[in-house]
């Protein structure tokens, strides 16, 4: 097979075929699942070089610690966890039914959908394809693939990766574009994941709505970051800078917008200046540690949001410098602040997906929950605050995805913790024991035991019977 050769649509609905008339043959069994699980691990671990170098490809740079981090990190990291586990959380358990149904007894069991279909994304290619092919997988189903086309280098890495892990009718690739995407997603899937932009989210659940399929949507939305007025400016910076900047901003949960109280605004600007000359030595242009964006488009898109502000008349604050034709050439985008945005501001009505941030300042803390409850239910929200009472406030106030406090974007790293949006930002979630029963069917089984008074529970209701059903209806 040419790995990098894209597949006809008229294929995809065969190897969806394939897929399930081999899971309805011999469902994975725990030792099955989990010699997958091993062999996936190991397979990625020796191919970290190429990994890398893809991506970069894919990128035109992409920093290899970013993606070792990113991509490798995160991946081994799930693969662990569900190893550790795996065992426990297959195990049935007993419910109980109530001394109105003794001595009548019931169990759970998780059993696995069947074929379940990943769309995965361009910005972390690999982390975003393999945690959840390796959850679908611990919960003993059968997996197909579309990675996206934006990153064409790695997503041959991964079929090829694939094909050495796991035969054709366990886990199948597709590859191809726009085309291939909006067919796969209207395939007849036991369960369907996406991970992308909320306006492709909704495509993908309309395609996915004459069959029924239950979906998992993983998108985005304006992850807001609020700082308290306790919390010192230099520390939110430098924590800040890390969650916006890594992978250039190319981030699902990256601090979207900051909210800052007035009087520290001109301070929070500062601070980040010097956060980025600290970062990327002996200049931003120059530094192997930064990022591209990833493709043309998404390049014209950050300098529109730019060239929008200007004509609006705000703020524009570069914190770095670099020549106008090598930015170009290489797609490097310097970390730029906006100051005081407002909602009709082109950066402010989409998600900035790039190391743009705009800073608004605010005066109470109520103000501030206000602003944030006008707007969509973010990914993720951040709250940096020593102030636990403030902090429970917001927390009682606002609803999001996620929330992290005093830090930004690790939240999606922690194996224990579940990833999943609300409303516009997403619907289910994963990762862990919350991933493992999403791609699982919680099956309630009750069993009657050979004499019970519930036989008695027919008509005619006279006499004892009348009695009986009045006592229990209690």
């Amino acid at each position: 097979m040419d790995m990098t050769a894209d597949t006809p649509v008229s294929e995809l609905h065969p190897a969806l075929d394939r897929l399930r008339t081999a899971w309805l043959a011999k469902r994975p069994d725990y030792a099955q699942r989990r010699a997958d699980l091993i062999r996936l691990r190991g397979a990625l671990k020796a191919q970290l070089g190429a990994m890398t170098t893809a991506i970069s490809d894919d990128f035109g740079n992409r920093s290899e610690h970013e993606s070792l981090i990113a991509d490798a990190m995160t991946t081994f990291n799930e693969i662990d966890h569900l190893l550790s586990h795996l065992r426990r959380w297959m195990r049935k358990r007993r419910r109980a039914v109530g001394w109105k149904m003794w001595p009548a007894s019931a169990e759970v069991r998780f059993e696995p959908l069947g074929v379940v279909g990943v769309i995965a994304p361009w910005n972390y290619p690999v982390n975003l394809a393999l945690v959840p092919i390796a959850t679908a997988i611990a919960a003993g189903n059968h997996v197909y693939l579309k990675p996206s086309e934006h990153t064409p280098r790695t997503s041959a890495f991964l079929r090829a990766l694939l094909a050495d892990v796991f035969p054709p009718d366990r886990v199948a690739v597709a590859l191809g574009g726009v085309e291939t995407a909006s067919a796969f997603a209207g395939l007849p899937f036991d369960h369907l994941l996406y991970t992308g932009s909320t306006a492709v989210g909704r495509k993908v659940m309309a395609a996915a709505a004459p069959n029924l399929t239950p979906l998992t949507l993983e998108l985005g939305g304006k992850s807001p970051a609020l700082i308290g007025a306790d919390y010192p400016i230099e520390k939110a910076a430098a924590r800040l800078m890390k969650g916006k900047l890594f992978n250039a901003g190319q981030t699902c949960v990256a601090p979207d917008y900051v909210l800052v109280p007035a009087a520290q605004r001109d301070a929070l600007v500062a601070a980040l200046r010097v956060e980025v000359q600290r970062r990327y030595v002996p200049d931003f242009a120059s530094s192997v540690d930064n990022t591209s964006i990833v493709n043309d488009g998404q390049y014209r898109r950050l300098r529109a949001y730019l060239a929008d502000a200007r004509e609006r008349g705000l703020e524009v604050i570069p914190l770095a410098t670099m020549d106008a034709a090598r930015a170009d050439a290489q797609r490097l985008f310097a970390p730029t602040l906006v100051l005081e945005p407002g909602d009709d501001a082109l950066m402010m009505c989409e998600e900035i997906f790039g190391p743009i941030l705009p800073i608004k300042s605010y005066r109470t803390l109520d103000e501030a929950i206000a602003y944030i409850n006008r707007h969509d239910r973010p990914l993720a929200l951040y709250h940096f605050s020593n102030n636990r009472a403030e902090t429970e406030t917001l927390l009682n106030r606002t609803l999001a995805g996620s929330v992290a406090i005093n830090d930004a974007i690790f939240q999606f790293a922690i194996d224990t913790l579940p990833f999943g949006g609300i409303g516009p930002s997403g619907m289910g979630q994963y990762h862990g024991h919350e991933g493992f029963l999403n791609f699982s069917k919680t099956l309630p089984i009750f069993r009657q035991a050979r004499m019970t008074t519930l036989d008695l529970l027919k008509p005619p209701y006279t006499g004892f019977i009348d009695r009986l059903v009045r006592m229990l209806a209690r």
